[in-house]
């Protein structure tokens, strides 16, 4: 049994499946349609509020140090994300990786875990867009009835219209096509891109380098807890982190990580670029580069622009502004995090996608999910089906609780691929390699440790939850994907010929 649990799919096999006419994506991307698609999934609200509340509560100024830590840990697993996805240029991103590495099980659980992390990442982003448009609205005068504004302080029936829309609405264009999705998120990107930049170049005009006073703040020790609300290092050594000080950087790093999540979304489009092996490297480092240098410049400019202890939780960098008289920013802020929000929301729907196809295409799921469209050349089945899913969940579920488990998700990912990377390079050295990760297995063996400490810093709960839809996963995976696996049977049809009568073995 464990022989067929963790068989493996040959890189060649997996390339040679996205040749059948009926299951081929369409090859339409560049690098920087990939770098595009990177910067606009990481930057989202998390630039205009993170960057302060961290500050605030965990690092002070040094927060801009937290954000290179956390950069240099999303580096190591990019740098693992980019030999597999150069290497085996095939959708579903981590999914596939483990598939030709680990075996058919790790492969399932992590596809599993994938689909998760990107439906609740689509429906809480969706959202989060819904609060900001609701609120331009109501500057504007206009205001939605309470029954179709969200299940947040709905009185009865609730249900979030905007964010069911936005859904819907992304859903049709990723269905149309790949590269017209590039172009929209292009230009959404260029917006968000300018206001961010808008922002670091007035605030640098309004420093006052009293602020930076102390810039590593005196070490504040925090008490344990021991409620499942308390991240699990907690709970099995009895070690609480530290704000402020040294090691207040590392704590306000396991939060500002967060903020780069998404960079993995862009290896699921390996399969629909043009020159994968050139060009996923590009769009995977380039986007992670640019990020990490918008994030420190913002928190330079935030905590320059008033000092840490008075920032506000809520909108950090938008009354950092009112502070310092120029009210007419919060405004272009929020503008800004709504717009950008939208190729968060687009993009991840399309990770998702990508994920459920590649794992149809392979058995595991219903075959009727891998057929792409006739003339748009995308898997608009599994995009129809999951758009309107998370639209439904975007629209009735208040979803904040569950953000974290994206986090967690996301995490898993990096530990399986950077584990990948090392049993690859010795079960297929000959396998052709365009780019590769540097000292192997240092740097992926690194990875694996970032991403276990950054877990451990998660709230027991999130575990709980994670451990709950595994167990789901793992019911789905032996009810049927084990039997259906596309793999398994072409195995057994080999096996079979192999001890038919003058074919090997003989009667």
């Amino acid at each position: 049994m464990s022989s067929t649990l963790f068989r493996t799919k040959k890189v060649e096999q997996s390339i040679l499946d996205t040749e059948e006419p009926e299951h081929a994506l369409k090859k339409s991307l560049s690098a920087l349609d990939l770098t595009v698609f990177g910067v606009g999934v990481i930057i989202g609200t998390g630039i205009f509020v993170l960057t302060g509340t961290v500050a605030k509560n965990n690092a002070g100024p040094a927060v801009a140090l937290a954000f290179v830590a956390a950069g240099v840990a999303c580096a190591l697993a990019a740098l693992c994300y980019a030999e597999f996805a150069s290497t085996v240029p095939v959708a579903g991103s981590a999914y596939t990786f483990s598939y030709a590495s680990l075996g058919e099980l790790p492969a399932w659980i992590i596809g599993w875990d994938l689909v998760l992390e990107f439906a609740l990442g689509t429906a809480v982003v969706a959202v989060g867009w819904s609060g900001y448009i609701a609120s331009l609205l109501d500057n504007a005068g206009w205001h939605l009835p309470a029954a179709l504004s969200g299940r947040e302080g709905a009185d009865g029936f609730g249900f979030d219209i905007l964010a069911a829309a936005l859904v819907l609405v992304l859903t049709a264009i990723l269905v149309v096509g790949t590269k017209l999705s590039a172009r929209v998120t292009s230009v959404v990107v260029a917006i968000k891109v300018t206001v961010v930049l808008t922002v670091i170049v007035a605030g640098a005009f309004l420093i006052d380098g009293k602020n930076y006073d102390p810039f590593v703040p005196k070490a504040q020790p925090v008490p344990a807890g021991d409620s499942l609300q308390s991240p699990l290092i907690q709970l099995m050594f009895g070690w609480a982190p530290s704000n402020f000080g040294v090691m207040g950087i590392f704590t306000a790093a396991s939060v500002v990580f967060f903020a780069f999540i998404g960079f993995d979304v862009v290896a699921t489009a390996a399969e629909e670029t043009k020159n994968p092996q050139r060009d996923m490297p590009r769009g995977i480092i380039g986007s992670l580069i640019i990020c990490t240098v918008l994030y420190v410049a913002v928190s330079i400019v935030v905590t320059g622009m008033q000092h840490y202890t008075e920032l506000s939780v809520s909108a950090p960098l938008a009354d950092a502004f009112k502070a310092t008289g120029h009210p007419w920013f919060a405004g272009f802020i929020s503008f800004g995090a709504a717009v950008g929000l939208t190729t968060v929301c687009m993009i991840l729907l399309l990770g998702q996608t990508r994920v459920f196809f590649a794992m149809s295409r392979d058995g595991l799921l219903p075959r009727f999910f891998s057929h792409v469209h006739p003339r748009f050349k995308t898997p608009h089945r599994p995009t129809i089906l999951l758009g309107v899913l998370i639209a439904i969940l975007a629209g009735f579920t208040s979803l904040s609780e569950l953000a974290e488990l994206v986090n967690i998700g996301t995490l898993f990912a990096f530990v399986v691929v950077a584990i990948g990377v090392i049993i690859l390079r010795r079960s297929r050295p000959d396998l052709p390699r365009s780019f590769r990760t540097p000292w192997v297995p240092f740097l992926p063996i690194l990875s694996v440790c970032a991403s276990l400490w950054l877990m451990l810093n998660l709230p027991a709960e999130t575990w709980l939850r994670f451990g709950i839809w595994m167990v789901v996963g793992f019911f789905v995976y032996f009810l049927y994907g084990r039997s259906h696996s596309l793999l398994g049977r072409r195995q057994a049809a080999s096996a079979d010929e192999a001890h038919e009568p003058g074919r090997g073995d003989t009667a």
